[in-house]
C-alpha cells in the first residue's frame, strides 16, 4: 500500500542524504520524493511517498524521528490529504494532429508551453491517475520525452 510521508527537516546540506540513506540501508524503495523550502526560513519539507504495509511505515517513521535535522513527521491517509504531481511531455506534432492535440490538452485541463514546428510540449498537473490517462491519450501521436515532478502533498 502506498503512504504518503510530510517530513519537516532543517534545511542544512547533507539532510536529504542522510534521509535517503535512510530508506535504502533498511532496503525501503522510495517511490517520489520532492523537496522544497518552506514558508518558514530554514525549514523545508519533504514529501515521500513509498510502499509498505503499516509496520513498516510505522518503523520508517520511528527512524526518520531519530535523525537529528528531522523536525515533524506527517503520515497522511485516506481522504485527508490532496495530493498533485506536474508533468511536462514533449508530443510529435504536425499541422494535422496540432489541433486535436490541443483539445486533448484542454479535457485535462493542461498548457502548451512551447511549440516547433515538429512538436509541442504540453504541461499538465494533477493526480497520478490523471497523469497516466493524458499520456495514453498522448501516446498515438508519438511521445518524444516525459519530465515529472513528485508528488506533492497537503493536508486539508
Amino acid at each position: 500500500m502506498k503512504h504518503t510521508l510530510s517530513v519537516y527537516v532543517r534545511n542544512r546540506s547533507g539532510v536529504l542524504s542522510r534521509v535517503a540513506g535512510l530508506f535504502s540501508g533498511r532496503g525501503y524503495n522510495i517511490d517520489s520524493l520532492c523537496v522544497a523550502e518552506t514558508n518558514e526560513p530554514g525549514y523545508s519539507l519533504m514529501t515521500i511517498v513509498v510502499n509498505g504495509n503499516d509496520a513498516v511505515i510505522e518503523q520508517i517513521n520511528k527512524q526518520l524521528n531519530k535523525l537529528i535535522d528531522v523536525v515533524k513527521v506527517i503520515t497522511h491517509s485516506g481522504d485527508e490529504i490532496v495530493v498533485r504531481e506536474l508533468m511536462l511531455v514533449k508530443i510529435n506534432a504536425t499541422a494535422q494532429t496540432r489541433s486535436e492535440i490541443v483539445q486533448i490538452t484542454n479535457i485535462f485541463r493542461g498548457h502548451i508551453v512551447d511549440l516547433s514546428p515538429k512538436s509541442l510540449i504540453v504541461e499538465i498537473y494533477g493526480t497520478n491517475e490523471k497523469l497516466m490517462a493524458a499520456l495514453e491519450m498522448f501516446a498515438p501521436f508519438g511521445i518524444k520525452d516525459i519530465v515529472r515532478t513528485g508528488s506533492i502533498a497537503m493536508t486539508r
